[in-house]
């Protein structure tokens, strides 16, 4: 058997997959939350909720509406959008201009009471969402065993990120939501509704985390608890490529879900502290991030 630093190629392979994996959905979700205090200037802390709103949908919409999976990954992200958009408009609109302290806590509550609705209402076991029959099975790449449900994942993660880069960074939209929110007053004297703008980088940025959750709807076991321990993690990421970083989201998500799967091989009790270590590293060195732009 192929070794490699004493690990076998295959144990090596399978743990190199599941970071990808787990750094696909790191980069979407915090390339939402970049998206949304790069922005917005809002530190989102219930992104987590909303991540777990996609998957919770997606579960739903299925079990008593029998909509399939296709349909779900377009119909939940719009619908936790939706529900982003009015959180936007009902409530963060209130203290826009606040320190950002202001919209941490009220995220932080709204995540609180979401969690604790759907607790209440469901529990904390998990719910089961059955893989779509196309994505069964895998294809034997010799050194490795790859379903194709985790190849369409990455897939879909790359596309999706890769496509909101360019929106925000090249074209004509992404220039009017950037000068939206560094000069509203100029941009509305140019005849552009800005906290219609605002309202829906919100819920965009919310429905990708909803994406997100509707991806790892037949991966994850899916609870209304799901979200929690993932937003500490994601936080730690889009510290780490710099806050509001589209692309420095993007890269450091799946470099950080690569890294976290070569610890859990080489030395698996750190691994849970990796993405944390990396992190305090970064804010001695580089306080800005490493795509971040200084102060």
């Amino acid at each position: 058997m192929s070794m490699i630093f004493g690990v076998p190629v295959a144990v090596l392979s399978g743990q190199l997959l599941i970071g990808i994996i787990n750094g696909a959905f790191y980069a979407l979700l915090s390339l939402g939350l970049a998206v949304i205090f790069g922005l917005l200037k809002i530190i989102n802390f219930a992104h987590g909720a909303m991540y777990m709103l996609g998957a919770m949908t997606t579960v739903l919409m299925f079990d008593y509406l029998g909509v399939n999976y296709w349909a779900a990954l377009l119909l939940a992200p719009l619908l936790v959008g939706a529900f982003g958009v009015v959180i936007e408009y009902f409530l963060l609109r209130r203290i826009a201009g606040q320190d950002h302290i202001y919209s941490l806590l009220l995220t932080f509550g709204v995540a609180l009471i979401i969690t604790g609705v759907l607790v209440n209402w469901f529990g904390v076991s998990g719910l089961r969402y059955t893989m779509p029959d196309m994505f069964k099975g895998g294809v034997n790449l010799g050194f490795m065993f790859m379903p194709y449900y985790r190849a369409w994942v990455i897939v879909a993660a790359l596309l999706v990120c890769f496509a909101t880069w360019f929106m925000i960074e090249k074209t004509k939209l992404g220039a009017y939501l950037r000068a939206g929110t560094e000069d509203s007053q100029l941009m509305q004297g140019f005849g552009i509704n800005v906290p219609l703008l605002i309202s829906l980088t919100y819920g965009f940025g919310v429905a990708l985390a909803a994406f997100a959750g509707v991806l790892a709807a037949p991966i994850y076991s899916v609870t209304p608890v799901m979200g929690s321990a993932t937003l500490i993690t994601v936080f730690a990421v889009v510290v780490i490529g710099g806050m509001g970083s589209i692309g420095g989201a993007i890269i450091t998500g799946i470099l950080m879900g690569v890294i976290e799967g070569l610890t859990k091989t080489f030395y698996p009790p750190a691994s849970s502290a990796v993405v944390f270590l990396v992190m305090v590293l970064v804010l001695m060195f580089r306080p800005s991030g490493l795509f971040g732009k200084e102060a």
